[in-house]
């Protein structure tokens, strides 16, 4: 496959972190990280969503497949208190070496968040979104989640607002949420069944007073349905987040999947239990086990029809900041943000914007092309992806740290998960140790797709029946992944009849 025609960039001075984020030409470097979420919001772009969701959903890397390869989030953490107990959680205020939702290194006032912001903004021009994510609840401290959000539109208007709740006080909030022009809402739903929900939640607390077991569950889910009701009614998006337990929800969030889309729920996002017990939640010094990605892979397929799922979640801490997939949020902790120019210039934020429009066309226009050759097949195949950002294959296989997995066919190249892997190279030497753990996690892909590889690992690759592949570097990932599918077809069955993988 040719490489695609790049488009572009924004002026030199106007916005020079492009060059650095996105490829001018073949070969050019991107920034680190990157991902995201397949299979979120739409895959396909205005056409398969109506224009006024689109305009919506396009620059928000956690509600648009094509948005998280191009844009960064941000998560504020002004909401300490939290008005539930879940048996999987576990807040921590002064942690900087956990990545899990409840974990910060820093809580932050409104005036701290909206100094934060503006510094962030100014040194990553990918920052479309700003989010209130805990680590406690962001509506049991409504007043310093909507003083943020008051001075973030006063000095950023151009960045979305954004928000993640329980659910048990959403009622309550629902028109000051509008008021703030807060469009996108995260609830996390585990359970539409309160005999589920008594064994997820020990306690709520609800019109100042506590309430244990079956009860507790009964009330939090009447306030989750009345909210996401109130919320679709006022045209706000809603993404439900569920964590996936396996023997307690497992087999009860279909259920879910159903439910919450029959109430207007945009997006549903399935989630692995993080359960270690270092962490010290109930669940993780229990022993309950989480899923494994195949159980993760097999409800999400299940689910997948009924609704749009998200596949490229990585449960981010409550202030994590950059794209998903990476986390930048020690480089702006409070003691170095006085030595960061906060110069919010939003001429240069829309440069980025425009310059990914170009780079969005481009990616679809040759992702039909291939989709084009494979009409009639009914074969389908997994491949693994190296990938910084910006949608490209575009990292050496050494130095991946986490492989994004799309599912090629006829009907086009669809992301349905990530792995996460040890480095293969440290400091220009080979780690032979993590090339057992890497061969696990890609063992049901046909093929890697990496823009370098060296000869170990590739021989490695191939006699596990992986198939090496760096004759894309650099170029789009979908349109890769289906030049790539096209070529092992015709290989693999010049009669018609053999299949892939």
């Amino acid at each position: 496959m040719s490489a695609p025609a790049h488009p572009s960039p924004p002026p030199p001075g106007t916005l020079r972190k492009v060059i650095a984020i996105h490829a001018a030409a073949p070969g050019a470097a991107t920034a680190p990280g990157g991902c995201s979420s397949g299979s979120c919001g739409s895959s396909d772009g205005p056409a398969d969503l109506p224009a006024h969701i689109w305009e919506k959903v396009k620059d928000h890397p956690c509600y648009s497949s094509e948005a998280h390869h191009h844009f960064a989030r941000m998560h504020v953490a002004v909401a300490p208190a939290c008005n539930i107990q879940c048996n999987y959680c576990n807040r921590k205020y002064d942690c900087a070496n956990e990545s899990r939702p409840g974990v910060v290194s820093e809580k932050l006032t409104p005036e701290m968040a909206g100094k934060k912001v503006l510094a962030v903004a100014a040194e990553i021009p990918q920052l479309s979104v700003v989010g209130i994510a805990g680590p406690g609840d962001a509506l049991a401290n409504p007043a310093k989640t909507f003083k943020t959000f008051e001075l973030i539109q006063q000095t950023a208007p151009d960045i979305k607002l954004c928000l993640s709740t329980n659910g048990l006080a959403l009622p309550d909030h629902v028109e000051t949420i509008k008021k703030f022009n807060v469009d996108h809402v995260t609830i996390t739903i585990n359970m539409v069944d309160p005999e589920v929900g008594q064994h997820i939640y020990p306690w709520i607390f609800h019109n100042h007073k506590r309430w244990h077991g079956l009860e507790a569950a009964k009330i939090l889910h009447e306030r989750q349905m009345l909210g996401l009701e109130m919320l679709t009614q006022a045209g706000i998006l809603v993404k439900v987040n569920s964590v996936l337990i396996p023997g307690i929800n497992d087999r009860h969030l279909k259920e879910v999947n159903r439910v919450v889309k029959a109430k207007g729920a945009f997006l549903h996002n399935i989630m692995p239990l993080i359960s270690d017990p270092a962490h010290g939640t109930h669940f993780g010094l229990t022993g309950q086990r989480g899923p494994s990605a195949a159980e993760l892979k097999a409800l999400q397929d299940e689910c997948e029809g009924d609704m749009k799922l998200m596949r490229h979640c990585r449960q981010c801490r409550a202030d994590a900041v950059g794209m998903l997939g990476e986390d930048r949020s020690q480089e702006f902790t409070s003691d170095k943000l006085g030595d960061i120019a906060a110069t919010y210039d939003p001429t240069a934020r829309q440069a980025y914007r425009d310059f990914v429009e170009k780079e969005r066309a481009d990616q679809r226009a040759a992702e039909a092309e291939q989709k084009a050759g494979l009409a009639g097949a009914h074969e389908k195949a997994l491949v693994a992806v190296a990938t910084k950002g910006g949608g490209r294959i575009n990292q050496h296989f050494g130095h991946t740290s986490e492989f994004q997995v799309y599912e090629v066919s006829a009907a086009g190249a669809k992301f349905v998960g990530h792995r996460k892997v040890e480095h293969y190279c440290a400091g220009g030497y080979e780690i032979d140790a993590a090339m057992p753990s890497i061969l696990d996690a890609l063992k049901d892909c046909a093929a890697v797709l990496v823009a370098r590889i060296g000869h170990c690992p590739m021989k490695e690759l191939k006699e596990a029946g992986i198939e090496p592949v760096q004759d894309y570097a650099h170029e789009y990932i979908e349109a890769s992944a289906l030049a790539w599918f096209q070529a092992r077809l015709a290989a693999t069955r010049p009669s018609g009849t053999a299949r892939v993988a």
